[in-house]
């Protein structure tokens, strides 16, 4: 069989991956594109190992902000109690709960557009915290300037969280109050400032597979990848806009991270929002196509997320180890 030349190494990483070759990637059959997947999951990464990361709000509701996915917006009826920011003692609580329970990276979230800087005194302790426990730090604040980014990294951040949702084209449909080129721009600040970029975004939104090809196409695009890729399966909310929408099918959802695998070979790819209306049958197969991270606890954010028994007996079953734990085999080169 002749050799593909899409899974010659030095081609593998790349930011110049055109708009139809990634609507390609998609067009591909299934078997193929998990093929594709795979074999480079096995080249950049441990096959059988995954990230256990566990995400926290530390600042619920009341976000100006009008993304007609999320239950926090000001804007919607949802019954979220709104709740200010946590005090750095209740945080850390919080973290060494999360290290107990074996996660290695701890994420916080606030509900801002962005954040002032008196807050940022006592979100710099946080991190300053929790990275003395030997955790990895993760946040995400709204949209950061170059101070700003400046600040965290000097706390010591290690990643910031800031999606890019959905595609251009598909964006003003989802949200009014910030432009895409905001959302880029913030990438742009943290990334300057040295800090790691998480940034991904959410399918199931009505959008079609053009738009999921094109919001990989913009994440694979930016000169440096971003180190983790979160795709987040819609929670659909009572009182949001998407309440109803059609749920994206589960072999789509899986062809998602598969492509994200084959575009972004270095990254962490997580299993984010939407888990808990997922079976195990699907997550295997998103961990098969690429998928090596997953969010760990029973909450994200404001949303349910699989109890820890539950993904800890998912994962005993597939053989899959968690990073931090017993070395696993070597990666294959092929």
């Amino acid at each position: 069989m002749a050799a593909d030349s899409g899974f010659d190494t030095p081609h593998d990483i790349r930011s110049t991956w055109t708009k139809p070759e990634v609507e390609a990637l998609f067009a591909l059959p299934f078997n193929d594109l998990l093929f594709r997947a795979h074999a480079l999951h096995r080249r950049y990464h441990q096959p059988n190992t995954v990230q256990l990361s566990t995400l926290l709000s530390i600042k619920t509701g009341a976000c100006p902000e009008d993304c007609a996915y999320c239950p926090q917006s000001v804007r919607f009826e949802t019954g979220l109690k709104k709740e200010p920011l946590m005090e750095v003692d209740a945080v850390l609580v919080a973290a060494q709960e999360a290290k107990d329970n074996g996660a290695t990276r701890f994420c916080m979230g606030a509900a801002w557009r962005s954040p002032k800087d008196r807050d940022l005194d006592r979100v710099e302790a946080m991190v300053r915290g929790v990275k003395a426990m030997g955790l990895e730090t993760c946040l995400t604040l709204g949209m950061l300037q170059p101070a700003q980014a400046g600040r965290l990294a000097e706390a010591g951040l290690d990643y910031y969280n800031h999606n890019l949702d959905t595609s251009p084209e598909f964006y003003g449909k989802i949200i009014s109050t910030r432009t895409y080129e905001d959302r880029l721009d913030t990438l742009k600040n943290v990334r300057a400032a040295g800090v790691k970029v998480c940034s991904g975004g959410i399918v199931g939104m009505g959008e079609t597979e053009t738009d999921r090809a094109g919001l990989l196409h913009q994440l694979a695009s930016l000169e440096v990848h971003p180190e983790s890729v979160p795709i987040n399966e819609l929670v659909q909310v009572g009182g949001t806009p998407l309440k109803g929408v059609e749920p994206l099918s589960p072999i789509e959802f899986v062809r998602t991270i598969a492509v994200a695998r084959v575009l972004m070979p270095k990254s962490h790819v997580r299993l984010s929002a939407g888990r808990t209306a997922m079976s195990d049958e699907t997550q295997a197969l998103a961990f098969f196509a690429g998928a090596n991270s997953i969010f760990y606890g029973e909450k994200l954010l404001t949303t349910s997320n699989p109890q820890n028994e539950k993904d800890r007996a998912l994962l005993t079953q597939l053989g899959i180890r968690t990073e931090g734990t017993a070395a696993a085999p070597a990666a294959c080169s092929r």
